[in-house]
């Protein structure tokens, strides 16, 4: 006779009571997936000399913002995502001999577009997916620190938006036929031209290589 303790019992209640399977099925052609979790942009940066300041830079800050995607699955292994966000915040700061100076601020949109592969990996609790594919970054509400404005007056910027290749990597941790865990990393390639226009040192500029990493964790719905 098999024998089934209160333990068990409670514990098989709870599992019945958030939707827990213990089987998920596999992904099919027309399923979609959509994601969506605190998301960072951590940037790989690195500047030209901001012209005409010799031994000059600047550096971006990290940014967090709420982060989601929605993907559509052509077939069992292959989804094409858009990933969209909430603006991202970043605060710029000088380097070399504006070095402690900070410059101002600047919010962005990383619109993204991945082709992605989902394997076969013969466990039904975990799906893993690679992508790669194009992102469009435009930058918003660029605003000088006073601090700059201290030393170089009155001061205008603006970042030209990028084009750039966007590689990624994933999992959906499964609890059920609906509902996941995510989590998620993309290296994107961001470039762009500050422009500081300055009421007393005329027009500075400098190319910024951004090149951000990007997690998100989330949860995800199946549909």
């Amino acid at each position: 006779m098999i024998r089934i303790t209160g333990r068990q019992l409670g514990a098989m209640a709870v599992l019945s009571a958030l939707g827990f399977s213990g089987v998920a099925s596999a992904y099919e052609a027309g399923d979609v997936l959509v994601r969506a979790g605190p998301t960072w942009v951590l940037p790989n940066d690195d500047s030209s000399a901001v012209h005409p300041i010799p031994g000059s830079g600047v550096s971006v800050d990290d940014g967090v913002s709420l982060g989601f995607s929605v993907t559509y699955l052509i077939t069992p292994q292959i989804g094409v995502e858009l990933l969209a966000a909430l603006p991202f915040k970043h605060d710029i700061k000088g380097e070399g001999s504006l070095d402690g100076v900070d410059i101002g601020s600047v919010k962005h949109l990383p619109p993204t577009l991945t082709l992605q592969w989902y394997p076969q990996v013969g466990v039904d609790w975990v799906q893993p997916y690679v992508g790669a594919g194009v992102n469009y970054t435009t930058f918003m509400s660029e605003e000088a620190d006073g601090e700059l404005e201290s030393i170089v007056g009155k001061t205008k910027i603006s970042l030209d938006d990028s084009w750039g290749y966007a590689l990624q990597a994933g999992a959906d941790w499964r609890l059920n036929d609906t509902w996941f865990i995510n989590t998620s990393l993309w290296y994107v390639d961001i470039g762009t031209e500050a422009t500081l226009k300055t009421a007393g040192a005329g027009t500075l500029k400098t190319d910024v290589d951004i090149n951000p990493v990007v997690v998100m964790l989330g949860a995800g719905m199946r549909f």
